[in-house]
């Protein structure tokens, strides 16, 4: 009985279990998972393809290199002669002679301009005149106190009326001299527009002289300065309208600032060169500040965000960003602190165009440093 029970469930097993595919169709179900499979591979292809086609960015490079960075206050001045005068008459007058003229080279003393003096050369002839008498007056007084004739009183008086008679010639002389212009220096006359018989007056119509041998720039320096520049610091001359450039020294430094402009004064003594002139402007460039084996890269070159500094190197190919810190900046260059080492190969142009980790190539490779 029991067995008879047991061939109904048998065979309603059998008749729910799946019966096996045919060949033909399982071959039909390979071919559809073999779409799916080749259309994602396809799509996989696809994505890596696009992602290695992407074009680099064209940049240009430097090799960062250690040196000395140097810091410069550049200072506006002028340069002056160091011996720059006017020379006047003492005395008013008329102008009787002229003996120079304007670009002439004179010497110390020389006499330019000569005065109308002919009073004074009368008196001076009268004066003279008295001193011979007295001259002779006073040998004879001698001749006899030598053989002891005459009085003490005698002798001395005539030794006093020519001694006398000589200082008066000697400050009629110096009273002449006032009427002319000499020169007081010796240098080139730079300026002179007195004319014969012409009033003048001291103190006014002069001729200016100037020594262009011996120049100097004058500049005022601002008051926050006054703890770095001082007396012998090296400076960098510039004159744009010479188109020349030179090494000096600072000659003079002030020690008291200047309550209206709150600066001091320096002057920087020249060489003498021909294509400088008094009254050029001359830029001025003081190093107050420098350090050796240091880093310096174009201002350019760095990036700013809302919280850090950066520039990208290029690293087998890519950008890679890195942070630096930034110290004093001077002439288009900025001193790195940390960030960068020497052999870095710092991106230049076309820093602006990248990201981190963008493909990058090389078109300008320098091999100077920026120090």
């Amino acid at each position: 009985m029991k067995k008879l029970l047991y061939i109904p469930v048998i065979l309603f097993l059998a008749a729910c279990s799946p019966k096996p595919k045919d060949k033909a169709a399982q071959l039909a179900d390979l071919k559809s998972q073999e779409a799916t499979l080749n259309a994602k591979i396809a799509k996989l292809q696809t994505e890596l393809g696009k992602k290695d086609s992407v074009k680099s960015t064209d940049v240009s490079t430097i090799l960062i290199q250690s040196g000395n960075f140097t810091n410069y206050v550049d200072l506006q001045g002028r340069i002056d002669a160091q011996e720059n005068v006017m020379a006047y008459s003492q005395s008013p007058g008329v102008i009787t002679a002229i003996y120079a003229k304007a670009g002439q080279h004179v010497s110390k003393g020389q006499i330019l301009v000569q005065l109308d003096n002919s009073v004074l050369n009368q008196q001076i002839a009268q004066a003279q005149t008295q001193v011979s008498l007295n001259t002779t007056l006073f040998q004879r007084q001698k001749n006899l106190w030598d053989q002891k004739i005459g009085t003490e009183v005698q002798f001395l008086q005539a030794q006093t009326a020519l001694q006398s008679s000589l200082k008066q010639v000697a400050a009629l002389r110096q009273q002449a001299d006032m009427y002319r212009i000499t020169s007081p220096i010796s240098g080139t006359i730079d300026q002179m527009d007195l004319k014969l018989g012409q009033v003048i007056q001291p103190g006014s119509n002069g001729i200016r002289i100037v020594n262009a041998d011996v120049l100097k720039v004058k500049a005022d320096v601002p008051e926050s300065y006054s703890g770095t520049i001082n007396q012998g610091d090296k400076v960098k001359v510039i004159v744009p309208d010479a188109n020349d450039s030179l090494m000096a020294n600072v000659t003079f430094a002030a020690k008291v600032i200047d309550q209206a402009s709150r600066s001091f004064g320096v002057e920087i003594k020249l060489p003498a060169v021909k294509s400088l002139r008094p009254n050029m402007t001359a830029i001025i460039k003081i190093a107050d500040y420098t350090k050796k084996n240091s880093l310096s890269i174009p201002l350019n070159a760095i990036q700013r965000s809302d919280t850090s500094t950066f520039v990208f190197v290029n690293q087998n190919g890519l950008a890679k960003k890195k942070y630096i810190k930034v110290g004093a900046t001077y002439g288009g260059k900025s001193e790195i602190l940390s960030g960068l080492a020497p052999g870095d190969q710092l991106v230049t142009q076309g820093a602006g165009d990248i990201e981190d980790g963008d493909k990058i190539k090389v078109i300008n490779a320098g091999k100077q440093s920026y120090n």
